[in-house]
């Protein structure tokens, strides 16, 4: 018993963690509004087209989780944003609030011991919480290395 709740407290902790690289927080507070769009020469993505993306897998890994009727966007398109650039000034506060929101439902999730972490998943073929759990961490870290790789090239990092 004691072991599944450790088990779960670390999963929680694993989601968003900054002991071994940037979190979620340093990798976007106090990004220059004019730079949220731009994609430094040789690199594919702006800072807004890399926390969409972010926003939008995250979204899809928690209602999957949520909702064996769930339906995922088509891949790639529906896992991108069109455009570079934010479609305002408040989408860029709304989209990593988002990722928040669904960081923190998913840390309930795992939390909840009713939630059998190592069972089938209804709707999936196979998937687990635990996998998961597991799938939003690493993707989540892939992309914040991506934006603070960004951040640098684009002069915007002090970290």
């Amino acid at each position: 018993m004691q072991s599944d709740k450790q088990l779960r407290q670390q999963l929680a902790n694993f989601l968003d963690w900054h002991e071994a690289h940037a979190d979620l927080s340093a990798a976007v507070n106090d990004f220059p509004a004019e730079l949220r769009g731009q994609a430094p020469k040789g690199m594919p993505y702006s800072a807004w087209q890399l926390l969409e993306h972010m926003r939008l897998a995250l979204w899809d890994i928690v209602e999957f989780c949520r909702d064996p009727h769930h339906k995922s966007p088509p891949w790639p398109e529906g896992y991108w944003p069109k455009h570079a650039a934010p479609p305002s000034k408040d989408a860029w506060e709304k989209s990593i609030q988002e990722v928040r929101d669904n960081l923190e439902s998913l840390r309930k999730l795992i939390g909840d011991p009713k939630q059998d972490l190592f069972a089938p998943l209804p709707g999936g073929s196979g998937q687990t919480l635990l996998r998961e759990a597991l799938l939003a961490a690493d993707h989540n870290a892939y992309h914040l290395g991506q934006l603070v790789l960004l951040r640098r090239a684009l002069g915007a990092w002090k970290g």
